[in-house]
């Protein structure tokens, strides 16, 4: 994707904005799909933002500076995050919360870089992100890599006599999952039945599943959202497909059970460790279920996020983002809610693991994804 870069007077002046003192405020950019079929997750980066914004400002800011926010939509578009990234640059933004999707980030993460800011991504796991020499890429997340390598051992450890389906929706974040799971699966002496994909924003799956009940496939794994990941479980139970159907953090939306319906309990996916049973994030959590916002899936990773720009921002003892990146890269663990956090060369987390949820009726009738014990 060709991006549009702004001109060098606005990077000189996006420049010296980043080297402004610390009493100045420090403008914050949130990245991600605020409308659009994955609005639940842009929810989360822009709650989980906006609470950690408060709490650090409440107790005094960092050294002495506010952070203000911004909003940014790119409603999971590729070319509306460039234009999102673009804006940022022009308001004078030098950090970034964000973006969600990979194939948003990818593009966007570019602008970042040509134009001196920082960014540290909640969401976005393809591993492109961080593998392209970025000086400005950080995550809170892991990496499809990772988390492929959890799914593939799970399947092929519990299911090895099944027929495995592996169907992604062509995106960065989708493919590059069910690639990563499907090359772990491989590694283990497991070769699937089929590998499809699909089109976002495809409503009727008739067809790709009248083509696994002919295959006899007993386990459907998919690279994708919820969206699209709804509609197959609930499309499949509806058309008798009796087939184990896993996936990836894509679906942690308690939308997709909306979108599934009674099919979606006993579903599986991988995740991390839910940051909602830390300790250390307790007194967070009482305040989003208070405020009536349940913090899910990435809104705890976008909170960290902003609690590893300030505490870069502290240490440096600046607000200039190529020494917070140099700082967050050589010092630490920063504290956060989701833990402590190191960063490698790259700018990835030192240390993740991956989980296996199931996806079953709580007390209250309602169904949720809580870990596989």
């Amino acid at each position: 994707m060709k991006m549009k870069l702004l001109s060098g007077v606005v990077l000189a002046a996006g420049l010296a904005f980043a080297g402004q003192a610390l009493a100045d405020d420090i403008k914050l950019g949130v990245g991600g799909p605020l409308t659009g079929p994955n609005a639940a997750f842009g929810a989360q980066l822009q709650k989980g933002a906006e609470q950690a914004v408060a709490d650090i400002n409440a107790a005094g800011g960092i050294n002495g500076s506010k952070l203000v926010l911004e909003l940014g939509d790119d409603a999971s578009k590729p070319e509306q995050g460039v234009s999102v990234a673009n804006k940022f640059v022009g308001d004078g933004v030098t950090f970034v919360d964000g973006h969600f999707n990979s194939g948003v980030t990818i593009p966007a993460s570019e602008v970042y870089a040509e134009n001196g800011i920082l960014f540290v991504t909640p969401a976005a796991t393809n591993p492109q992100v961080t593998e392209r020499g970025l000086w400005n890429a950080f995550r809170t997340c892991g990496r499809d890599d990772q988390q492929g390598a959890v799914a593939g051992k799970f399947i092929a450890d519990h299911f090895k006599d099944k027929k495995v389906a592996i169907i992604h929706d062509k995106t960065p974040y989708g493919q590059g999952l069910a690639d990563e799971t499907k090359k772990a699966l491989n590694a283990a002496g497991v070769t699937e039945a089929m590998y499809e994909g699909i089109d976002v924003g495809t409503k009727d799956f008739s067809a790709l599943i009248s083509k696994m009940k002919d295959a006899g496939i007993g386990v459907t794994y998919f690279g994708g959202l919820h969206t699209e990941g709804g509609l197959i479980v609930r499309q499949s139970a509806d058309a008798g497909l009796k087939s184990q159907f896993i996936s990836g953090d894509g679906i942690v939306s308690d939308e997709f059970a909306s979108i599934a319906g009674p099919a979606a309990e006993g579903v599986l996916n991988t995740f991390g460790p839910d940051p909602r049973n830390n300790p250390a994030a307790a007194a967070v959590v009482k305040k989003f279920r208070d405020a009536g916002f349940e913090p899910e899936a990435y809104t705890l990773y976008s909170y960290a996020a902003v609690q590893v720009i300030a505490g870069g921002i502290t240490k440096a003892g600046s607000t200039d983002p190529q020494k917070v990146a140099e700082t967050l890269k050589s010092s630490g663990p920063w504290q956060t809610v989701i833990g402590d956090l190191s960063f490698d060369a790259k700018g990835d987390r030192t240390s993740l693991d991956y989980v296996m949820y199931i996806w079953k009726k709580g007390d209250d009738g309602k169904i949720t994804y809580t870990e596989l014990k």
